[in-house]
């Protein structure tokens, strides 16, 4: 898929203010570590994650989404009225009907003429969700859209400590199942796409390809459909760390020569990476893998932990803050879900 009308006019977040160390964690699973001789320290030493930051109890999804959404809008300074289409796109939901997106939708008090709905599909919902508002603005159907979303973790990572601390038969392959969800952070996101006819920045999205490896679906199964709000089912997750990174890196390998074909850019012309953040082991493997400079990555996951479809967007509104992407800049953004499948995209800054 290649762009030629299409423009990330601004990028916005929000980050919750509490703070959760791998420590504090690990420490409440005490009981369980002594009965599998495990010390402490071991989370952030497998993950590189030292603390990740969750949301305040019954603070649901839509409200943060909106709050990064306003931020976003006002940046790409587009008026609300030309605002064509909401695409909320988190794990994390308020509740299975409605989508959220409506309720996100009436807080921004967007115009009754925008097409809104959700898109859900793991760490890969947002960068879908880039990808469909990209695909309608190139095709002529709208102007400009915004993609929002927001990840809740606690309620997950709370369900993972609870489960390994009742389980009479837990041992150190149940330890080390849970992991993955011990690594989970929170936070919100969302970006302004335009066409190129109403963009004042020029941030141009160039194009990108799209693998799967669907055979892989096993890897990350979370067991409930839940939302936000309900109290008797609270999600648990199971993910094979070592079978993802296995094959994950496999898929990426043929994304990245798939980008490179599909965009014509080599290796060396890359000026920054952002890539979704799961660990600092995922992070080291992947640039090793496609020979790719780490010096131009962008790290968050040590302190945010992995937020799932969140993720990358927050890396990347991070580094844009920060002043890491400069004008003229070629930059990837490499996002992976359970599943398995890869996107990688590329913008001309």
């Amino acid at each position: 898929m290649l762009y030629k009308k299409v423009c990330i006019e601004a990028i916005a977040h929000e980050l919750p203010d509490t703070i959760a160390t791998s420590l504090s964690l690990e420490q409440r699973l005490a009981p369980v570590y002594e009965k599998v001789n495990r010390s402490f320290g071991r989370l952030e030493m497998m993950t590189g994650i030292r603390e990740r930051r969750f949301w305040d109890e019954n603070v649901p999804p839509s409200k943060f989404s909106a709050k990064a959404a306003e931020k976003a809008i006002s940046k790409s300074e587009i008026g609300k009225e030309h605002i064509e289409c909401l695409l909320h796109t988190s794990v994390s939901r308020d509740f299975l009907e409605p989508a959220t997106a409506f309720v996100v939708h009436d807080s921004l008090g967007l115009p009754p003429t925008a097409m809104i709905f959700d898109i859900s599909n793991a760490c890969l919902g947002f960068i879908n969700g880039i990808v469909t508002l990209a695909n309608m603005i190139e095709l002529g159907q709208i102007k400009a859209g915004i993609v929002v979303g927001s990840e809740s973790s606690k309620r997950l990572t709370e369900a993972t400590i609870d489960a390994l601390l009742k389980d009479p038969n837990v041992n150190r392959a149940k330890l080390k199942q849970g992991f993955a969800s011990l690594t989970l952070g929170s936070g919100s996101v969302a970006a302004v796409l335009t066409h190129e006819s109403l963009s004042k920045s020029g941030h141009r999205l160039q194009g990108g390809v799209v693998r799967t490896a669907s055979q892989h679906n096993g890897l990350c199964r979370v067991d409930h459909d839940t939302c936000f709000y309900d109290d008797e089912c609270y999600p648990n997750m199971h993910a094979d760390f070592e079978g993802i990174l296995k094959n994950g890196l496999g898929l990426a390998s043929d994304t990245w020569k798939a980008f490179q074909k599909e965009t014509g850019w080599k290796n060396g012309d890359i000026d920054r990476i952002f890539n979704h953040q799961v660990s600092v082991v995922h992070q080291e493997m992947l640039f090793r893998t496609l020979t790719l400079d780490e010096s131009k990555g962008f790290s968050t996951v040590e302190y945010l932990g992995n937020i799932g479809s969140c993720s990358l967007p927050i890396s990347f509104s991070i580094g844009v803050e920060q002043g890491r992407v400069k004008a003229g800049d070629k930059v990837v953004m490499m996002a992976a879900g359970s599943g398995l499948a890869c996107i990688m995209v590329g913008l001309q800054w």
